[in-house]
């Protein structure tokens, strides 16, 4: 794409996309000889004190406007802004434990608004047995941020990344897709407990959870993975009345996106079954050699800066 300048030669961040936007700017981090996966994953995982574990840390926000409305209910907005952070944590299999927070929000807003966003924010938390250990708080002449940071812990031998895929892996989704709009945005819930189920059970080698839709988060999962995908639109598990392009595209779903041998995939919805009745779990494709592949509906997801 050739990038457009303004009148005085600056190219903007709309321009560039956010994954562009995001690789030109963690191009020249230093890194450390602890770290183990840095930008370009749902959460960076380093070299834990201790044997066994590594650490896996992760932030995050919502804001007014782009991720919910003012009108919404505020309680909803706090467990929106952890569940996203939490949801970062399922992907990789991890386990969260603390987090900070960083509310942002106009001097003339309620206070009441501010303590229902806290309200929200605990419930997530005390579901997962996450504390909340800080934070801080600003006023602003603008919309409401709220930021989350949080930190928790995987097993060596249990984190999963977006990189590990190979070709003829089958590739599953959980849940259903599309219609985030109608409120789903606000009320998932992070899918961790089935993350940490999958690797206790399976060899998952690559793993992500769909926050921009899966049209946008699916190429990177192949992209991280130097493979292409392909994907049988009509097996697609959509929300009750949304189309297949909804489906694709919507984003905000937080479900899990896997890739695992395809030897094991019988096995694997056989005993999902029993373990999680009342959560679908759908073999949506597979990875392939080549990316060179053409589909019925375009795989564009939702992306920032763009």
């Amino acid at each position: 794409m050739k990038l457009r300048e303004s009148g005085k030669g600056r190219i903007r961040c709309g321009e560039l996309g956010e994954d562009r936007l995001i690789a030109q700017l963690v191009a020249r981090l230093k890194s450390r000889r602890e770290v183990i996966a840095g930008p370009g994953d749902d959460c960076a995982v380093v070299a834990a004190p201790g044997e066994g574990r590594l650490l896996l840390l992760k932030t995050d926000c919502v804001v007014e406007g782009v991720h919910f409305s003012p009108h919404e209910s505020a309680s909803a907005i706090g467990w929106k802004a952890m569940a996203r952070v939490l949801s970062d944590f399922a992907a990789m299999s991890g386990q969260p434990q603390f987090a900070l927070v960083t509310l942002i929000a106009p001097a003339d807003r309620e206070v009441r608004w501010a303590g229902e966003i806290y309200r929200g924010l605990q419930r997530v938390a005390d579901r997962f047995a996450v504390a909340i250990v800080g934070g801080e708080t600003s006023d602003i002449d603008g919309p409401a941020v709220i930021s989350i940071s949080a930190v928790g812990t995987v097993e060596k031998d249990r984190w999963v990344s977006r990189a590990g895929g190979k070709a003829g892996d089958a590739l599953f989704v959980t849940g259903k897709l599309g219609g985030s709009i109608r409120k789903k945005h606000l009320r998932f819930i992070p899918r961790i407990e089935e993350a940490r189920w999958l690797t206790g059970h399976f060899r998952i080698h690559a793993m992500m959870d769909l926050s921009d839709g899966l049209g946008a988060d699916l190429p990177r999962l192949a992209k991280a993975s130097s493979l292409g995908f392909a994907v049988e639109e009509s097996a697609l598990p959509r929300t009750r009345g949304c189309s297949i392009e909804e489906a694709i595209n919507d984003g905000e779903d937080y479900e899990l996106l896997f890739a695992l041998a395809p030897n094991d995939a019988a096995s694997l919805q056989t005993k999902w079954r029993k373990k999680f009745p009342r959560l679908p779990l759908t073999r949506i494709g597979s990875l392939t050699r080549h990316s060179s592949l053409v589909t019925r509906h375009s795989f564009h997801g939702y992306v920032h800066f763009q």
